[in-house]
């Protein structure tokens, strides 16, 4: 499957989290202070919570619920309590919209 337009560059608030839904795959799509865009898995791997109600600090995104921040480069938890962690996709941009295909991730 291709990648599928997900929203416009512009609707990105710059370190916060935005929750979309591809092929029934939550994603928080994060654009961060150097105006890189990150996508990586909604649900937290400890707490089953959705991540993009939490923090962007940096390059991580903390889950609001228990505290576990992951990096919005790798998924990797930086703390615990999770120690799982969450999948990260490669993100186009093209004429100002983001582009996300749920079946492909990073290789980390």
């Amino acid at each position: 499957m291709a990648a599928q337009k997900v929203l416009a560059l512009s609707e990105l608030v710059q370190d916060q989290a935005t929750r979309v839904v591809v092929d029934e795959v939550p994603i928080a799509v994060v654009l961060d202070a150097n105006g890189d865009v990150h996508a990586i898995g909604d649900t937290c791997s400890h707490g089953q919570i959705s991540l993009s109600e939490g923090f962007v600090e940096g390059d991580t995104l903390e889950c609001w619920a228990h505290g576990s921040a992951f990096s919005l480069c790798t998924g990797k938890p930086q703390n615990l309590p999770a120690y799982e962690p969450v999948p990260v996709y490669v993100v186009k941009i093209e004429d100002g919209d983001v582009y996300i295909d749920p079946n492909v991730t990073k290789e980390i």
